[in-house]
């Protein structure tokens, strides 16, 4: 059986399986927790061997077509008798993107297109998701009718919340092991200037039961702090901070492998164990490929559980490799331009960026055939996972904090006449502890996409798919219904003053330098076909 017979069985075991997986509560969300963390995951849907399936004729008539009608498409696309309607990605909680491209367009320059990645522009926003009073997620589905030359598409949302963040007193200890880049690329005070007054802020907030170490790389790699605790040491860590120079060249392997290295020696049952490594990520010393770095120190992640937080600063930035370490690290990155930035990170958000709530999360969204023609994810293109692999939990995840939002926003195209159910949306985590995995799920109706998006819609959906369209605009592409970018601003502008959010504020501002930067160009028109769209 070749990979898209087993697919396309799988979509339809999930759709009509009578909610053995996937079908859920219309408009509401339930949990499926396991008692079990076997790596192999419970057993898939059945699939689907005869009988009506969507579309009419029976599951092996459709899946023969899909088989053998293999004809390309004139945009390129293969067609197929019985497209996919499954999407499943790794739950991803980065912001890096979206921080960077505020400093490159402060500086005059428009993003290069591929560090423009959309769904961290998304995810930078609130969203206002109803969150879990405990651990795990809550998943709410909504939507809009795109409208102007969008036509019939709507945007469908899918949005992930963990529990509010802890205070500081009630969260848990840390031990963070900060590694620093002192390379002479970081030799300016945007750079290892921020970093240092980054540095101090944290070690002001920490509490006096937390621990940190400071390790520092250029060409070679040193420890300038073992694992100390705050409580009587904190004159000692700013002076450890102040300490730093910048000089040589960047190796950053040597970095992460002695930050790893520190973390175990002074790892801390019960605490939040994590490596933090700030650096402009422009490695050009010893091994530069990321999944080689991560390999050298595979058994400290494995036996500690030990995960990375990469903060990026410069605006020269390698940020392919910085995403590329965080990712496969088990954690996430950000991006700091100035002291304000900062504080947000190392004060605001310090909860949800050195504490776990959930560990390999994944999503799936299983499309009804019945209504939907087409879909679209828009971004999460290096987090995509096979559809027959979300349940496997040996493949990796998504790493996510409390008080963390994620948020998938889908173009969507559905069938003249439809009514009734769009899609339903699974996330699946595993305990941080335990390893025992969990579920939760949600769905939506045509009723509740079939809204206008603007002026009537909700202001955070019209953030969200503001976010969305400039990112994607930044690439060069475009989404059914993409208003100009000089309308794009007016919205944000709108949307600034009546949601009283400065981050969105800050983001019209963007449009509009943009805007300027790219003279008022459009993008290319949306391609038309059936099923998941790439």
């Amino acid at each position: 059986m070749d990979r898209r017979t087993r697919m396309y069985r799988g979509a339809v075991g999930l759709l009509l399986a009578g909610g053995v997986l996937l079908t859920g509560c219309s408009g509401t969300d339930s949990d499926r927790g396991s008692a079990t963390s076997d790596k192999r995951g419970p057993a898939p849907a059945p699939a689907a061997t005869g009988g009506a399936v969507p579309g009419g004729g029976t599951a092996g008539e459709r899946q023969q077509g899909a088989d053998t009608d293999t004809r390309k498409k004139p945009d390129g696309l293969t067609a197929t008798a019985r497209p996919d309607y499954l999407s499943t990605f790794a739950l991803d909680v980065d912001t890096a993107s979206y921080g960077y491209a505020r400093r490159t367009l402060a500086d005059g320059r428009l993003p290069a297109p591929e560090t423009v990645r959309p769904e961290e522009f998304v995810n930078s926003f609130r969203q206002g998701y109803r969150r879990p009073a405990g651990n795990g997620f809550t998943v709410s589905v909504d939507g809009a009718r795109a409208g102007g030359e969008g036509g019939d598409w709507s945007l469908v949302r899918v949005g992930l919340a963990t529990k509010a963040a802890p205070s500081t007193a009630e969260r848990p200890p840390a031990a963070l092991t900060f590694v620093v880049d002192i390379s002479g690329s970081m030799a300016s005070s945007d750079r290892l200037g921020l970093v240092k007054t980054s540095l101090g802020i944290l070690t002001d907030e920490l509490r006096d039961d937390d621990s940190v170490a400071l390790v520092t790389f250029s060409d070679e790699a040193r420890t300038v702090l073992p694992m100390t605790r705050i409580r009587d040491h904190r004159q000692r860590i700013h002076d450890a901070v102040d300490s730093m120079e910048a000089t040589d060249s960047t190796n950053v392997e040597a970095g992460v492998r002695r930050g790893y290295e520190e973390a175990v020696e002074g790892h801390r049952e019960g605490a939040n164990n994590r490596v933090v490594l700030l650096s402009d990520a422009l490695a050009n010393t010893g091994e530069t490929d990321a999944d080689a770095i991560l390999e050298r120190i595979g058994k400290a992640r494995r036996d500690y559980g030990i995960t990375l937080f990469g903060v990026g600063v410069g605006s020269d930035y390698g940020d392919a490799l910085m995403e590329r370490l965080t990712d496969k690290g088990d954690g996430h990155t950000t991006y700091i331009s100035d002291e304000e930035q900062a504080r947000k990170v190392f004060v605001d958000q310090l909860p949800a960026h050195v504490e776990l709530t959930a560990r390999d999360a994944k999503a799936q969204v299983a499309f009804d055939p019945e209504t939907v023609r087409k879909f679209k994810l828009i971004g999460y293109e290096n987090r995509r996972v096979a559809d027959d692999d979300f349940r496997n939990d040996a493949v990796d995840g998504g790493e996510v904090g409390p008080g963390h939002t994620v948020t998938a926003l889908y173009a969507v195209l559905l069938r003249d006449g439809a009514s009734g159910h769009v899609a339903t949306a699974t996330v699946r985590w595993l305990d941080p502890r335990t390893r025992a995995p969990h579920e939760r799920t949600g769905s939506v109706e045509v009723s509740r996409v079939r809204g206008a998006l603007w002026n009537g819609g909700s202001d955070r959906l019209q953030v969200t798919a503001t976010a969305a369209y400039f990112a994607e605009a930044l690439r060069g592409e475009s989404l059914p219904g993409s208003p100009s970018l000089a309308t794009l601003a007016a919205h944000a502008e709108d949307l600034a003053t009546r949601t009283e959010d400065d981050a969105v504020a800050r983001l019209a501002t963007m449009i509009g330098q943009a805007d300027r930067l790219k003279g008022g160009r459009g993008g290319p028109e949306p391609r038309t076909d059936e099923g998941e769209m790439d």
